[in-house]
Formats: structure tokens, sequence, C-alpha cells
């Protein structure tokens, strides 16, 4: 550990010029007495390091001066992916590997490159999670992180729109979308890739057994293919609206896909300054949920059932809100 933070201190003083006792504290979560100590056994130990004091002081490296001890860890190459990403790297348990990866490829950078990069770390945060939506922790995610690096079976038990099955799976991949994690993995026996969304394993048992990943597999290319055949498949259904400026920016803001329907004449169920479109939906019920939300904004011109179903939905609210005496 403290062989670890005394390189540390070095990648940091090398990456980034010069940097106070508190600011080296702070970064390395240890006490500004620990820190001066480390400095003078770096300095003991022949590493040309020396500090100034006041308001512009600090310590530094000796100009020119740098290490090679720069080599990443096995663990730090599977963080670097994710040095610019902390809450996934945080739930995976890389969190700490991230950040010294990140230290150890600033370190590597020539001092104008370096700065440069350094640059658009501090100007560039990507947020994985959408508006309104909660980060999803998976409670296995860890142990079949594991499985994916060290290409192990697992044996779970899965929740899915069927029911509850137990299976055997060859984890290939990992995803993270939208605030939430996904594993591509075969059942063993069978061929084929899947999509297991994490939090609906309930148990998990992790084993050594070692699977061979099919040599030609590629994570992304499989995950894009995957996600147009399921929205193909699931949006089967297309709901002809029209919807006022108001509500064409709510469903724009909410990155809805319409399609504008062009007629040489324009309907008399359209109002004045609404455009009329076409909207996937999954289902007749999914639909008429999907509109409610939009409420006068958005005037649903077929199909027939989806009109019937969304005036259910709305007598049914009308109802509810009848039985409480207001």
């Amino acid at each position: 550990m403290k062989a670890s933070r005394l390189l540390s201190i070095m990648m940091m003083l090398q990456a980034r010029g010069r940097m106070t006792a508190p600011a080296l504290a702070e970064a390395l979560e240890v006490s500004e007495r620990t820190i001066l100590r480390d400095i003078d056994q770096l300095s003991t130990a022949g590493v040309p390091i020396w500090g100034d004091r006041g308001r512009n002081g600090g310590f530094q490296l000796r100009d020119g001066w740098s290490t090679d001890l720069t080599g990443l860890t096995e663990h730090e190459a599977h963080a670097l992916i994710l040095a610019g990403l902390p809450g996934p790297a945080s739930e995976l348990g890389l969190d700490g590997m991230a950040a010294s990866a990140r230290l150890k490829m600033m370190a590597s950078l020539p001092p104008g490159s370096r700065e440069r990069a350094d640059r658009v770390a501090s100007r560039l945060h990507i947020d994985t999670v959408d508006w309104y939506r909660a980060q999803e922790t998976p409670a296995f995610l860890r142990e079949v992180a594991d499985a994916v690096w060290g290409s192990y079976r697992i044996d779970v038990k899965y929740q899915s729109w069927r029911g509850v099955s137990r299976r055997e799976l060859e984890p290939l991949g990992l995803v993270l979308k939208g605030g939430a994690w996904y594993l591509i993995a075969r059942v063993a026996g069978k061929p084929g890739a899947l999509t297991f969304r994490l939090a609906n394993i309930h148990e998990l048992t992790a084993s050594r057994r070692r699977f061979k990943r099919p040599a030609r597999f590629d994570l992304a290319t499989h995950w894009r293919d995957a996600m147009s055949r399921y929205e193909t498949d699931l949006n089967r259904l297309t709901a002809h609206i029209a919807v006022s400026p108001r509500g064409e920016t709510w469903l724009a803001n909410a990155r809805i896909k319409i399609a504008p329907v062009s007629h040489d004449a324009r309907s008399a169920e359209v109002p004045p300054g609404w455009k009329e479109c076409l909207m996937p939906i999954e289902s007749i019920e999914h639909g008429a949920r999907k509109l409610l939300g939009y409420g006068a904004h958005v005037k649903i011109l077929g199909p027939q059932a989806l009109k019937e179903q969304f005036i259910e939905e709305l007598s049914q609210l009308k109802a509810l809100y009848r039985s409480g005496g207001n």
C-alpha cells in the first residue's frame, strides 16, 4: 500500500507538474503529515523532488526527470476503458484501478500532450444515466464481471417475462445502457448469444469451469444488431397522431421517434397549427398509456382500437378521482 502511494505521488507530480501537500493528501485520501513523510522518503531514495513554501508553493520533480515505472497492471488495464466513467468503474470495483491507470497513462505522455489530455479530462464528464432515472446496481455485477473477464461459466436463477428458471451461462460481455447493466451470454450447450438484464438475476453460483469464447465474437457489433432486431420486433404497431407545437417539443425532449405524414389534403381531424405524425408503439395498451402523458397536446387519429383504449383509460381515471368524493 505504501509503495503504491509513493509511486502515485511520483506519477501525479510527473503528470501535473506541481502539487501542494493538501492537494496530494486529498487525492490519495491520507493526511498531510503522511504526504510530507512520503516526500522525505522519496527524496532520501534519490528521487529529485523539491518544494517551495508560500501561496504558490508546492512539490515538483526536477525538470526533465521522469520515472519509467508506468507499466499498467492487469487490473489497471481492465479499468483503463472506464477511467473516464467513475460511476461504472466504482460499481465494478475498479474505481481505484481506473484512477491509477489514468495517472500512469498521463505520466507517460510528453508535457505538451499531457497538458492537452488533462484539459480535455477536466472539461468532459460522461453521465450514463438518463434524466429522472436511478442508477441500477445489480447484486451480482462484480461476480458476473469476473466471469466475463476470466471466461468462466456461471449458474444463475433468472427472472424473465416467462417466469423464473435456472440456467448455466457462458458470459461473453457486459453492456451498460441508460444506467442498466446487461449480460451478453450463451446458454451452455446452445448456439447464439442472448441478452440478460443483470437486475433480474436472483441467485448466482460462480464456477471455475472455463469455456471457449467464440473467436469472431464482437460485442459492439452484436449489441448493435441485437438492439436493431429488438426495436423492430417490439414496435410492431403504429399510432397515427396529431401533435401541437408544444406536444412536438415534448416528444422531441423525450426522444420519441415520430415521422411526419404528408398529405395533399389536410385531414379535418388535425387542429390548425398541429402536425400529423406516425409513432411506433409496442401494443394498443402500451400506446394508450404512453400518449396519456401528453394530455391535450396529442390527438389520436388511428387506429380505432387505440382511440377506444385511450378513452377507456380516461374513463377509469375519471372514475378513480370521482370515487374520492371530489
